[in-house]
């Protein structure tokens, strides 16, 4: 169950930034899953509870889909730094719990760490599912740090607080980096190997690659 409002979810969003869990070990050729969501074309501003939604999950292993699966509905809330939970994590789950193959980690476009209470969505929907999760994001939300080298696989850490919460991870040379949060039970070291392996010789991740054209596809 989502928290049902702003001062519900932020109170569940402190108690995730201390919970501990037993940190995953990826396994060889792990099943990846990657979700998605997108909004009707020509939403300005931070739009408002009531929106459409689509939500797509894929699940991959080796570059291959393996499954997938595309909701639709509607957000209970507007755009808020902080508090995204609350207008597409209900959406979120909902497409990756009806994948028939469930990934054994799941990409996200979220901060995890990198958040004013320390618990973003790519942390809080891993934690609901119960799966490994590592959050892919342009840019950070709090977090500041030096760029990376040109190089395909050069990291710079992000800090927060002159904590490292996340890092800039070049995934193509001489592409803009992108931002890797570890979320739930996965550390930074693993995050990042996954979303390099996962790159396929592209900037994004070939998880949230799929789950991004699935969703734009019902979208329309």
């Amino acid at each position: 169950m989502w928290p049902p409002d702003e001062s519900a979810l932020v109170r569940a969003q402190r108690e995730l930034a201390e919970a501990t869990a037993e940190p995953w070990a990826p396994r060889r050729a792990p099943l990846l899953g990657g979700c998605w969501v997108c909004f009707p074309r020509g939403l300005t501003g931070p739009g408002g509870g009531g929106d459409p939604v689509w939500a797509a999950a894929v699940t991959m292993r080796a570059g291959r889909i393996l499954d997938e699966r595309v909701v639709s509905g509607a957000t209970r809330a507007p755009y808020v730094p902080g508090l995204l939970a609350l207008r597409m994590g209900e959406a979120m789950e909902e497409a990756v719990r009806g994948l028939a193959v469930t990934p054994d980690v799941l990409l996200l476009d979220a901060t995890a760490r990198d958040h004013p209470r320390g618990a973003g969505l790519a942390l809080h929907l891993g934690a609901v599912l119960g799966l490994p999760s590592v959050g892919v994001t342009h840019r950070p939300l709090l977090a500041a740090g030096a760029w990376p080298g040109d190089e395909r696989g050069a990291t710079a850490p992000l800090r927060l607080g002159g904590t490292t919460v996340a890092c800039w991870l070049r995934t193509r040379t001489g592409a803009r980096p992108l931002v890797v949060h570890p979320g739930w039970r996965v550390d930074l070291d693993t995050a990042v190997g996954l979303v390099l392996d996962s790159s396929l010789g592209r900037r994004t991740p070939e998880p949230l690659r799929q789950a991004r054209h699935r969703a734009r596809l019902a979208r329309g």
